[in-house]
């Protein structure tokens, strides 16, 4: 009676946990993987390249990589724990690339604020101000606010021209800042100043804070990358040996190196997961 009873009682709590989960239809998740493949592409600064065209460059890298290393070494495993690594090799770069412009920008925002702050202090309007950054602000947002120039040049329109910056940019604080400037736009105000200087000195303690917090984990998240890559650069290496080859040509060999590559992997991105610093979210899409 007590064994049905937490039968029951375990049944009853994996319900409750389950219609917590909003369920989605298969075209559902697979428009949400898409968004994100395109978010990531944005925020890397590589708008024009598509999800699907990732996708392929993904595929083309592992197949490459996987036959290059069979046809070198003979041994069917090896090419293709090489074709797996090589088809992650692409998204790992596209997503190392998002996240040094991101700590790019995260430098440059404080400085962008300052020169909005003084060119609305000379009298500027607020259209003018981002206009004049295309020419005036730090080196890597001036593209962006090119674009912005040209889109409300034609338009004439300054909300829709903000958003397509807001898209352009695909940052936390661009989007922070564009909705502060939306919202002034709109309702008026005379404090834009004393908003946008307390704002400059917020995003320079908080990049500062993040710097120092960075610089004390680097050590630590290059050593474990390290202690995952050893493994790999060890095999390469007696892969040049056709006894070491033969070895691993076979099932208790392809068994030893696929549960070792889950491993690696498991284990990298656990490392990633523990030393990772907590990242800003765009609520303000």
């Amino acid at each position: 009676m007590s064994a049905a009873l937490g039968v029951l009682m375990g049944a009853g709590v994996f319900l409750l946990w389950w219609s917590c989960w909003a369920e989605e239809t298969p075209r559902a998740q697979r428009r949400r993987r898409i968004g994100r493949l395109r978010e990531l592409l944005v925020r890397a600064d590589l708008a024009r390249v598509s999800p699907a065209g990732l996708l392929a460059a993904c595929a083309g890298a592992g197949a490459l990589s996987g036959l290059l290393v069979a046809a070198v070494t003979g041994a069917a495993v090896l090419g293709l724990c090489a074709g797996l690594l090589g088809a992650w090799l692409p998204a790992a770069v596209v997503r190392h690339r998002a996240r040094t412009r991101a700590a790019v920008l995260r430098e440059v925002w404080p400085d962008v604020v300052d020169h909005l702050r003084s060119a609305i202090r000379a009298g500027m309007s607020l259209p003018e101000a981002l206009i004049q950054l295309q020419y005036r602000g730090p080196e890597p947002v001036r593209p962006a606010f090119a674009r912005f120039a040209a889109d409300y040049r034609a338009s004439g329109q300054l909300q829709g021209s903000l958003t397509l910056l807001k898209d352009r940019l695909a940052d936390p604080v661009a989007d922070n800042i564009v909705e502060a400037l939306r919202v002034t736009r709109e309702v008026g105000g005379t404090d834009l100043g004393r908003l946008l200087g307390t704002l400059s000195e917020f995003l320079r303690e908080n990049a500062r804070t993040r710097g120092e917090l960075e610089a004390r984990q680097s050590w630590t998240v290059n050593a474990a990358r390290l202690a995952v890559a050893a493994p790999w650069i060890v095999l390469l290496l007696m892969a040049t040996q056709p006894a070491a080859v033969r070895a691993y040509d076979t099932p208790a060999g392809a068994l030893v190196l696929l549960g070792g590559l889950v491993v690696s992997v498991l284990a990298y991105r656990l490392m990633l997961r523990i030393g990772a610093l907590p990242e800003p979210e765009r609520v303000l899409r």
